[in-house]
């Protein structure tokens, strides 16, 4: 059972050499503002619970720790793959 709700922006540049870095991270109502403004923005929320646990704690501005490198990679990767398939089709209905 966890103890508090937490939230984690990560930023990543691909093709860059680094890991990705927690942009943002809380508890509680900082983690509730960080999806807020999520939401806000559009940007895709992944809800996975032990990952938000272990990368709340990481320093804001720090790359995530290696054992969160396999995980994150093949959310990156989903991702990467669902906004290909929806800027393809967004290209097809142009045409």
């Amino acid at each position: 059972m966890r103890d508090r709700e937490a939230a984690v922006a990560l930023g990543y540049v691909p093709g860059g050499k680094q890991a990705p870095k927690v942009l943002a991270a809380g508890f509680g109502e900082v983690a509730k503002k960080i999806l807020e403004l999520a939401k806000e923005n559009d940007l895709h929320i992944h809800e996975d619970e032990n990952l938000a646990q272990l990368l709340a704690q990481v320093p804001v501005g720090q790359e995530i720790p290696e054992d969160a490198y396999q995980l994150v990679a093949e959310l990156l990767a989903f991702l990467y793959q669902t906004d290909k398939k929806l800027a393809d089709k967004m290209d097809a209905k142009k045409q």
